[in-house]
């Protein structure tokens, strides 16, 4: 019987397909897992912004994760927008009752002009609840200054903050690095054992919208498949790259259009 890996998407839905729910099925099913999902949120946006969002009931949204996790039982979840307290404790009421393994956390707490998109009970909700019941957050560098409480601007303080911040939640960081200047840009992995540089030449383009769902997903993927923590972040930036320079040349869209999630001919053979 063939089995294939299953990952909950935990997310906001986009309704121009590029990033929350709609990126993480497409991320999840071009590396040959499974895409079973619990909506957290209705956005009304195109690749020129965000309209509106709308929060689901958290008790649906409890229910949605409830209903996946006793019958299909996934080897990974991977949680992007949360939205609301109430929503945050509802998923961290899953977890605790089911105790999954592999959790990929992506926090959607910061706009990329930099303001914040919580309220300070549901920032402290995630820092002090969801959080510690994670494998693994994927902060970009907003994100690690609001969870430090310090700026994180150079590559020594993204090391610096990996490391302090696994110290105080007590699971791994990715920390990032897609708001450093310059030509060459990387991402800090910490575990707390190791800390690993994941180098790469930044590719330019036009076509960025959903790359951090699609990254998270993609890690979560290669998790839920087998691979190493170190194994599925090598992975999935491979992945992430094919998929930036395949969408760059793309016009879906009048402004920050997604990069595209089917790089590859067939699903990769994960050998992890």
């Amino acid at each position: 019987m063939d089995k294939k890996a299953i990952v909950l998407s935990v997310a906001g839905s986009d309704s121009s397909g590029g990033a929350g729910i709609q990126a993480d099925i497409k991320a999840i099913s071009a590396l040959g897992g499974y895409a079973a999902t619990a909506i957290t949120a209705i956005t009304v946006q195109n690749t020129l912004g965000v309209q509106a969002v709308h929060p689901v009931a958290a008790e649906l949204v409890g229910q949605q994760m409830q209903a996946v996790m006793e019958d299909l039982q996934p080897d990974a979840i991977k949680i992007g927008m949360t939205g609301n307290v109430e929503i945050i404790y509802e998923i961290v009421r899953i977890l605790r009752r089911y105790s999954p393994r592999k959790v990929v956390f992506d926090p959607v707490m910061v706009s990329t002009s930099g303001h914040s998109l919580m309220t300070d009970e549901a920032l402290e909700a995630i820092r002090t609840k969801l959080i510690p019941k994670v494998t693994l957050v994927t902060p970009n560098l907003h994100e690690t200054e609001v969870l430090l409480q310090q700026p994180v601007q150079t590559i020594d303080e993204m090391e610096d903050a990996a490391c302090r911040l696994f110290e105080k939640y007590h699971c791994a960081f990715l920390i990032k690095g897609g708001h450093l200047t310059g030509h060459e840009m990387c991402d800090v992995l910490y575990d707390g054992k190791e800390l690993n540089i994941f180098g790469g030449r930044r590719i330019h383009s036009a076509n960025l919208h959903g790359t951090g769902c699609t990254l998270s997903s993609a890690i979560a993927t290669f998790l839920a498949q087998g691979s190493s923590l170190y194994e599925a972040v090598e992975q999935a930036k491979e992945y992430i790259s094919c998929a930036i320079e395949a969408g760059k040349n793309l016009r879906i869209g009048q402004g920050n259009g997604p990069l595209w999630h089917f790089p590859f001919p067939t699903p990769p053979v994960n050998e992890g």
